[in-house]
C-alpha cells in the first residue's frame, strides 16, 4: 500500500546538528563542573531525551542534577540552536516535491516542537510539514509509540496509511510498537547493522532517495 503521510524525525533524518547539540551539550556540562565529552558520544544520544542523555554521557543519574543539565543546555540552545543547524543537502526539494505529490508530511521528534519550528523559520522553510509532534507534546517519548500514535491522529490515519523515515533504532522500535512501516535511512551516527531485527521496508543513505523509492518523479 502506498502510504499518504510520510513522518520523519528530524535530527540526522533531516538535519544536520551535530554543531548545534555538541555546543549545548557540552556548554551545559561544564556549568555543572563537569568535563566536556567527546563530540561522537554526544551525536549518538540525539534520539533521546534530554534527561537520558545526561544520564548516558556522564553516568550520573540523579535526577536534580539531571534537571540542572536539562535547564542549561534548553537555555544555550534557545541560544545557538536555529544559527546551528541545517539541512541536510536536497532534502528542502525532496519534502517539497513529496508533497506535490500529495504526501502528507510530518515530522516527530523527541526534540521539542517550538525548537524545530524556531530552525525551519530560520532557514525559510515553516512550510516544508504539514504538522510537527516534539518532545512538549507527549508524555511518553520514542521508543514508545505515542509521538506517532498523535501524528497519525491528526489526520485520522491507520498505522499502515503511513510511512516513518528515521535514522537510530530508537525510530524503528517506535514504528514498530507503533505499526507504522519503517524506512532506515543512514544519515546518522547508526550503522546498518543496529537496524538488524527491527522490520523495515527499506534502508536508504539519505531521504533525498526517498521519492525514487516510493516511484515518485522530482
Amino acid at each position: 500500500m502506498q502510504p499518504r503521510a510520510i513522518f520523519f524525525d528530524f535530527d540526522f533524518t533531516l538535519a544536520e546538528s551535530s554543531v548545534a547539540t555538541i555546543e549545548c551539550a557540552n556548554h551545559a556540562l561544564v556549568e555543572l563542573g563537569l568535563p566536556a565529552v567527546d563530540r561522537e558520544a554526544i551525536r549518538r544520544c540525539v534520539a533521546f531525551p534530554l534527561p537520558e542523555v545526561f544520564a548516558r554521557l556522564t553516568g550520573i543519574e540523579d535526577p536534580q542534577i539531571g534537571a540542572r543539565f536539562c535547564e542549561a543546555y534548553i537555555r544555550r540552545a534557545d541560544q545557538v540552536t536555529a544559527q546551528l543547524t541545517t539541512l541536510f543537502p536536497g532534502v528542502e526539494k525532496t519534502l517539497r516535491g513529496l508533497r506535490q505529490s500529495g504526501y502528507r508530511l510530518g515530522i516527530v521528534s523527541t526534540k521539542y516542537r517550538y525548537r524545530i519550528q524556531s530552525i525551519l523559520s530560520h532557514l525559510g522553510a515553516h512550510d516544508l510539514v504539514d504538522v510537527i509532534v516534539g518532545g512538549e507534546d507527549v508524555r511518553q517519548h520514542k521508543p514508545a509509540p505515542e509521538p506517532l500514535w498523535r501524528a497519525l491522529s491528526r489526520w485520522q490515519l491507520a498505522p499502515d496509511e503511513a510511512l516513518y523515515c528515521g535514522d537510530h533504532p530508537v525510530d524503528a522500535q517506535a514504528a514498530e510498537a507503533a505499526e507504522v512501516p519503517f524506512v532506515a535511512v543512514l544519515s546518522g551516527p547508526s550503522l546498518i547493522a543496529e537496524f538488524d531485527g527491527f522490520p523495515r521496508r527499506a534502508v536508504l543513505q539519505s531521504v533525498t532517495q526517498l521519492p525514487a523509492w516510493l516511484g515518485v518523479m522530482e
